[in-house]
């Protein structure tokens, strides 16, 4: 691909995956505060799956070019930006515009990815490993020796949710198909199958008193089992709502009912917790303290990342050209870890 020619991805409208566009042009020129990424890496998550469907919540009109988060190198510097930044490789969080050979950055949205880690490696690390990260750390403030309830800990935020907290070393349940078992057993997880008999009862089977914790991206009536699933002083981090992926109708719905849930919990004198997490909520009333907080959490997962104490789960690397082939994968079920897209 020539470094000259711009390729992105477009997504037209409602559309499936063979609907998503491929447009050629000219690659931008950096403005003032900003720097030219070429794109080395970006992926597949739940929110584009959802964008495709005119699911995501707060999604922008079609067109639009998908991609949430990117890993690349400076190609090139704006004005006012340190022109030695060329060369560096950096992540980022971009809500859109990921799904790009070269994408335009505020400077200061570009996090430095440290020596000796590949771009596919941490590109399974940036809005996964700040989802998960802030999650457990953050939101639910896990101690060792608590247990915790991970949904769908085969996922791209679930395995990495289980590897953080298996490395704090909290005990970890974690929901997923029997295929997937073994390797959470060889983490350290105890799984439950979700496709199989009554999930709550057998977690109290595990945790007769209630876990300290929940991540749950399913969302739906499932969420009131993982609300009562909590011990006293437990917390529950709705992060999702997969479970109305294929529904018609307002698309802010679900998230609204799932945030009215949390309201109505919060105010009941009961000693537990709950809160909807999103990784971008924050950044248009206080970007510079969001800024702050991505780069200070990055640096810690690309940390745990040099330390071992979480394995980068690639499910599949497909070029830009590919990308039907890459939504359908991701929304197959079938694998573990995260679909990377390539120039």
């Amino acid at each position: 691909m020539s470094t000259g020619e711009l390729v992105e991805v477009v997504l037209p409208g409602r559309v499936e995956p063979e609907g998503l566009q491929i447009r050629h042009g000219d690659v931008p020129a950096p403005g003032t505060g900003q720097v030219l990424v070429r794109m080395e890496a970006t992926g597949v998550s739940f929110a584009e799956q959802q964008m495709r469907r005119g699911r995501y919540y707060d999604q922008p009109a079609f067109p639009f070019v998908p991609g949430y988060d990117l890993v690349g190198t400076v190609q090139a510097t704006g004005p006012g930006v340190d022109p030695g930044l060329a060369g560096t490789r950096v992540a980022a969080l971009t809500k859109i515009g990921g799904w790009a050979s070269h994408v335009l950055l505020d400077a200061a949205d570009a996090v430095p990815v440290p020596d000796g880690i590949g771009a596919a490696e941490a590109e399974t690390l940036v809005v996964n490993g700040i989802t998960a990260w802030q999650m457990l750390h953050r939101k639910a403030r896990v101690r060792a020796g608590q247990t915790v309830l991970v949904h769908g800990a085969n996922g791209g935020v679930g395995s990495v949710l289980v590897q953080l907290a298996r490395a704090a070393d909290v005990r970890v349940i974690g929901t997923a198909s029997a295929r997937h078992h073994d390797l959470l057993r060889d983490q350290g997880v105890v799984p439950v199958d979700y496709r199989s008999g009554d999930v709550a009862a057998r977690v109290r089977e595990l945790a007769p008193g209630g876990v300290d914790a929940v991540f749950d991206h399913v969302g739906g009536r499932g969420i009131v089992d993982s609300w009562r699933l909590l011990a006293p002083g437990g917390t529950l981090v709705s992060y999702g709502s997969a479970s109305t992926r294929d529904d018609e109708g307002s698309k802010q719905w679900p998230v609204l009912k799932l945030l009215g849930r949390v309201w109505l919990w919060n105010a009941l004198p009961n000693g537990r917790r709950a809160c909807f997490f999103n990784a971008w909520a924050g950044r248009a009333l206080a970007k510079n303290r969001f800024r702050a907080r991505l780069r200070a959490d990055l640096a810690e997962v690309f940390a745990a990342l040099q330390r071992g104490d979480v394995a980068p789960r690639i499910a599949a690397e497909l070029p830009l050209a590919r990308v039907a082939d890459a939504m359908r994968l991701a929304e197959s079920g079938t694998v573990a870890g995260k679909v990377v897209l390539t120039p």
